[in-house]
């Protein structure tokens, strides 16, 4: 598992490398997020590009990451989403809750001049 963070316009962007199967890789991330949280970086974009597969686990951290950011007044949007991950996202219900985008420059435009 690999995680670079870059800034992009006015978002925090979250380069997510390997699966999301829980365990301390999976913890790695939303340890980022808080970062950034911590940080005052309230708007983040997840780049799932480089996940082939995410579990419950994974699903339960993408989850609590959107809990944090929200509750420091942020946004949260999910970009790169494979087509085994977005069918997981759908059959939780889970696209509901997630703003996707197809690339991390459509995301990081979705947030504007917030």
């Amino acid at each position: 598992m690999k995680v670079d963070v870059k800034e992009q316009g006015t978002a925090a962007v979250l380069l997510v490398k390997g699966n999301l199967m829980g365990g301390p890789e999976t913890l790695a991330v939303h340890e980022k997020v808080r970062e950034l949280v911590g940080l005052k970086k309230t708007n983040v974009v997840i780049d799932l590009s480089g996940v082939a597969w995410i579990n419950s686990s994974g699903l339960g951290m993408l989850m609590g990451c959107l809990t944090s950011i929200r509750n420091a007044g942020g946004e949260m949007r999910v970009t790169g989403v494979t087509e085994k991950v977005k069918n997981l996202f759908v059959i939780t219900k889970l696209i509901t809750l997630f703003e996707t985008y197809e690339t991390v420059d459509e995301a990081v435009a979705s947030f504007g001049s917030k």
